[in-house]
């Protein structure tokens, strides 16, 4: 499990992330082969999980969170727009701090 100081930053930024509306631009965008929507909603699933169980997630979330945070790297760069920019900037450190502070899968 992650220490708390870990858990405790990635559940505020995960509250803070809640409450952020989603640019409307990239609704139904594309890029790099990727949904924006579909790896908003895999990303956040796993951090709500994460946050939900206490800092832990399974290895199928695990694996999930990975190659989101790959394919969302590649589209960083595609997005020109100053809202989406800054709500994909924030799911990313969000989604780095998480996958760093899961040291090992659980069963």
């Amino acid at each position: 499990m992650s220490d708390d100081s870990d858990f405790e930053v990635i559940s505020r930024l995960w509250q803070e992330f809640r409450v952020a509306p989603f640019p409307a631009r990239l609704r139904g965008a594309e890029l790099v082969g990727q949904d924006m929507v579909l790896l908003d909603a895999d990303l956040a699933g796993c951090v709500s999980t994460w946050v939900d169980n206490g800092g832990r997630l399974d290895a199928w979330r695990l694996g999930i969170l990975g190659e989101c945070l790959t394919a969302l790297e590649e589209a960083l760069p595609l997005i020109t727009d100053a809202e989406g920019l800054d709500y994909y900037r924030r799911l990313h450190h969000m989604s780095q701090l998480t996958l760093t502070a899961t040291p090992h899968a659980t069963e």
